[in-house]
């Protein structure tokens, strides 16, 4: 299949980046992606899935609009997707005016450079179930009050509302997807749930001996990324922008996730599990459910892959990768 589709990604390199790039390359898009040069081994998730050569890299930076309304114009994109950030809640608090800067400011530089550049362009911004923090309501969706409990979740706050405004105040078709946790095999070491697959690895075959985490009795709502890019690009595919909330409906405790991770391989957790005082945040988010029904009857999405099946999957790969 071949199509004269063209995608701009930030944030290609991270996860969602890289599974999103899959997808659409699979549709025949012309993906380009812009990446910040911070790290030593940017590539590795593009490799993992072995795309790493056909998508197009473009040297930018989501707080340098110049930078951006350059990588529009070479990428002559028709959809822009903005997953670039500093995606790690935890370092949100070390790092409050960075995570300023690249998750709120960077996103109006996107828009900016969409609105300069081409105006017809669907956008979609990656927001955050962080932003609900100290929820207001049981189940959250898209008319739940936001109540940020982080710098992260308050720098996405700012991205959000800045989508809806490009949207009202320009007509941009630019959309926003409320994404609760998702997680998989590429998922940075620094998230729990791979911090937890990985640790559950290593403790098998006999390379550690003890996992170290905070508050196991937080609950998230888990769901597979490779699922989840699903969603945002059917947003960028609809007449009308909008916001969604993409989640499984379904939450789980970090101490259910981690028994779920030990149990795959055979182990018993309390063996190996300790809880250090040094990984409580400043402020927790201690519950959060999305409900997804509007994604549901509006995109015709829903999730695929049971928490299980996305743990076990985590397990079995980091499994491989330590393996001699």
């Amino acid at each position: 299949m071949s199509s004269t589709k063209s995608a701009l990604i930030t944030g290609i390199t991270g996860q969602d980046g890289a599974y999103l790039s899959r997808l659409l390359l699979g549709k025949g898009y012309e993906v380009y992606g812009v990446l910040a040069r911070r790290s030593s081994d940017t590539l590795w998730r593009l490799r993992e899935l072995g795309i790493d050569t056909e998508v197009r890299l473009l040297d930018g930076d989501l707080t340098d609009l110049s930078s951006m309304i350059r990588a529009m114009e070479i990428s002559r994109a028709s959809e822009v997707y903005n997953l670039g950030a500093q995606s790690f809640v935890g370092s949100s608090w070390q790092q409050p005016l960075l995570t300023a800067q690249v998750d709120g400011v960077g996103a109006l530089n996107v828009l900016e450079a969409v609105r300069i550049v081409n105006s017809q362009a669907h956008f979609y911004q990656a927001s955050t179930s962080e932003m609900f923090g100290l929820i207001q309501a049981e189940m959250q969706d898209e008319k739940t009050p936001f109540y940020p409990r982080s710098p992260y979740g308050v720098a996405k706050l700012m991205a959000h509302w800045a989508t809806v405004n490009y949207r009202e105040s320009f007509g941009l078709h630019a959309s926003s997807g409320i994404l609760f946790n998702h997680e998989s095999p590429l998922r940075g070491i620094e998230f729990v749930t791979r911090k937890v697959t990985d640790a559950v690895a290593r403790i098998k075959l006999g390379k550690q001996k003890e996992l170290r985490l905070g508050n196991i009795d937080a609950k998230r709502d888990w769901g597979f990324a490779g699922d989840y890019v699903e969603a945002m690009w059917l947003m960028t595919q609809q007449d009308r922008a909008d916001d969604y909330v993409v989640a499984t409906g379904l939450t789980t405790t970090v101490r259910e996730m981690c028994e779920i991770a030990f149990s795959h391989v055979g182990l018993k957790m309390d063996d190996h599990l300790v809880i250090d005082p040094k990984f409580f945040r400043p402020a927790e988010v201690d519950v959060l459910l999305g409900n997804p029904a509007k994604a549901k009857a509006k995109l015709g999405w829903a999730p695929k892959t049971s928490l299980a099946e996305l743990i076990t999957m985590m397990v079995d790969a980091d499994l491989r990768r330590l393996s001699p």
